[in-house]
């Protein structure tokens, strides 16, 4: 019996060791992977860290960027762009009223030329007798060309007498296309004064002043010495009018009755000059 009890105290105490060392080694293999656990967890809980860092940082940015646009909605750059845009304002209101004063003195002004031309004319028709009608409103009868007779029955001279005939027979156009033609085919003709001036007579009666203007002040210079000078000066001071050149018109005048006192075209100027200083 005694010997069945020390068995079994011998038994006992061996399950008790074996059981303490099994308890000994499953403490050990949960400690490792507690361990591995931790560091585990501690290397995602940095990087968890370092995108938060990150994600801190993009959001400082964010609002970086807010603060800098609330300030320019909110604060003195807006301000003073609203002031620059309404002074532009301002500004564009301002010009669209200069230019709309300056519409209406141009129509003012044109509607005062066109009564003092009215009344220029009315002024020449009572103080000039015209022997010859003439189309134009301010023209003298006086200034009609006569084609000098052609030295020679040449094509030359054929040319200039049709551009004369067409404009005596008040065909202006067709007459201004006769003269451009001569002047062009025969440049230096001896009849080419006599074309110029028929040319710018033409231009005249087409109301085409400026290209008038030109031709017989280009008439005066090159070829000073021709009988039709007068004439063109005459046609030269007629066209200023019709421009409302009044003072160049009047200068034109006063020097054709100077250069050419005896001249038959001369009475006319004269009358012209008269009534354009009778004009105030």
């Amino acid at each position: 019996m005694k010997k069945l009890i020390l068995v079994c105290l011998v038994l006992s105490a061996q399950f008790f060791a074996a059981s303490a060392h099994a308890a000994l080694f499953d403490d050990a293999e949960a400690r490792k992977k507690i361990l591995e656990v931790e560091a585990v967890m501690q290397s995602q809980n940095q990087a968890s860290q370092a995108n938060l860092a990150k994600l801190l940082q993009s959001q400082q940015a964010l609002e970086q960027r807010i603060l800098a646009i609330e300030a320019i909605t909110k604060g003195q750059v807006l301000s003073d762009m609203l002031n620059q845009i309404e002074a532009l304002n301002q500004e564009v209101a301002r010009l669209k009223g200069e230019i709309e004063v300056a519409s209406h003195n141009v129509e003012a002004t044109q509607q005062r030329q066109k009564d003092l031309y009215t009344d220029t004319d009315a002024r020449l028709r009572k103080l000039e007798v015209s022997p010859v009608p003439t189309p134009a409103p301010v023209a003298a009868a006086s200034t009609e060309v006569v084609a000098e007779a052609p030295t020679k029955n040449t094509q030359e001279s054929q040319l200039l007498e049709l551009a004369n005939g067409l404009m005596k027979d008040a065909k202006f156009k067709e007459a201004f296309n006769a003269f451009d033609k001569f002047l062009k085919e025969y440049p230096n003709s001896a009849l080419a004064a006599e074309a110029k001036y028929g040319l710018g007579y033409s231009q005249f009666e087409l109301k085409n002043y400026k290209s008038a203007i030109a031709t017989q002040q280009k008439l005066i210079d090159q070829n000073p010495d021709s009988p039709k000078v007068p004439a063109a000066m005459f046609n030269l001071a007629n066209s200023q009018i019709q421009l409302g050149l009044l003072p160049n018109a009047k200068k034109t005048l006063h020097d054709l009755i100077a250069k050419f006192p005896n001249n038959e075209v001369t009475p006319s100027a004269q009358k012209r000059l008269k009534a354009l200083e009778a004009i105030k």
